[in-house]
């Protein structure tokens, strides 16, 4: 898949009832709420990346109405260089967005790699974020996972003829 069939794909689903554009090419992902100056939201990943595109429509996928209004959702973000607190609390709030970028990827045959975000240090992801990020991809592959999460895992399924809702796929290795 390219990254164009990737932005028709959510266009053609959420465009209209959510006034939303998925775009990429941005040196930074970055979700910009409708203002005076553009009457659509836009969803914007980073370059050409389909793993920054399916991050990022996972977060959009989770957002309530109220954080739809706010630039990235009104969620904090410290760069690089998290303390070990910092780094803790980006694991907690990013277990379900990297769960269902994992069914995305899954649904389009594109590799995973969970992120810890943080590169100047040599962070690993912990053995809890890990287990829990697995943990709830498993969920919901038998549970039903959010309606906008559930529409784009359907239209990926469309397109690719993979269906990820199987949780043989969330394990990763042991160490």
């Amino acid at each position: 898949m390219k990254t164009v069939d990737l932005i028709t794909i959510f266009n053609r689903i959420f465009s209209s009832k959510y006034s939303i554009q998925l775009e990429g090419g941005a040196d930074e992902p970055m979700y910009l709420p409708a203002n005076s100056t553009c009457k659509n939201n836009r969803l914007i990943f980073r370059s050409d990346y389909i793993s920054s595109a399916l991050h990022e429509i996972a977060h959009w996928c989770l957002a309530g109405e109220k954080r739809r209004k706010l630039i990235d959702y009104g969620y904090w973000y410290h760069a690089d260089g998290r303390s070990d607190v910092q780094q803790k609390i980006f694991e907690e709030v990013e277990i379900k967005p990297q769960a269902l970028e994992w069914i995305f990827s899954v649904a389009l045959n594109h590799s995973f790699n969970i992120s810890t975000d943080n590169l100047t240090e040599e962070a690993r992801p912990s053995q809890y974020f890990l287990k829990a990020v697995s943990n709830q991809a498993h969920v919901w592959c038998v549970k039903t996972m959010p309606n906008r999460a559930l529409m784009f895992t359907s239209a990926l399924t469309d397109f690719s003829g993979t269906d990820p809702l199987h949780s043989s796929f969330y394990q990763f290795p042991r160490n």
